[in-house]
């Protein structure tokens, strides 16, 4: 996720602790709030993809597929 977005969901935190979100304000949080934790799943389910368990004796063996992040 771009950081200017990362900015924009802080930028419209701080106005929500002033006064109200306008509908609009909110849609646009709620918004780049969903985007920005699917875009921590998916990095973190890459992170998981290449991560591998080594053994006492050395042997290297990927960690198995637990299913879909929800």
């Amino acid at each position: 996720m771009e950081q200017s977005k990362i900015d924009r969901i802080s930028q419209l935190t701080r106005i929500a602790r002033q006064r109200e979100l306008t509908e609009e304000e909110q849609q646009e949080r709620q918004a780049l709030r969903r985007e920005y934790i699917d875009s921590v799943k998916q990095s973190l389910a890459g992170q998981l993809d290449n991560t591998v368990i080594v053994d006492p004796q050395g042997n290297r063996r990927p960690l198995k597929p637990r299913g879909p992040v929800n």
